[in-house]
């Protein structure tokens, strides 16, 4: 079965952190870029951070930069995302998605797989 599973999500105070993991099976994450993105409510879909297929390039919005680190483990078959210094506004379910390159992630190309999400909540 091929599939996208994020993991990681939960509840945590302001200036907290988490990890978040996307597992893939059915398929090897080392032939995709990788970009996750957030869903607050209310708001649109926003892109996060892409990783390439060779770790090279990585991306990262203003919104979050300094503060997210993408990062792979091939041999897990698992992408992550460690979030530190946390805000209320990083609050959202978090998805990963699978692109040929950052640059599709960039333009909004459609992903190939996508994961269910994982719930993130900033709060004291």
């Amino acid at each position: 079965q091929v599939q996208l599973v994020e993991s990681g999500g939960g509840l945590v105070q302001p200036g907290g952190s988490l990890r978040l993991s996307c597992a893939a099976s059915g398929f090897s994450l080392d032939d995709y870029a990788i970009g996750w993105f957030r869903l607050a409510p209310g708001k649109e879909r926003e892109g996060v951070s892409c990783i390439s297929v060779s770790d090279s390039i990585t991306y990262y919005a203003d919104s979050v930069k300094g503060r997210i680190t993408i990062s792979r483990d091939n041999a897990k078959n698992t992408v992550y995302l460690q979030m530190n210094s946390l805000k209320p506004e990083d609050t959202a379910v978090y998805s990963c998605a699978t692109f040929t390159t950052c640059v599709d992630y960039g333009l909004g190309y459609r992903p190939d797989y996508w994961g269910q999400g994982t719930q993130v909540t900033v709060s004291s």
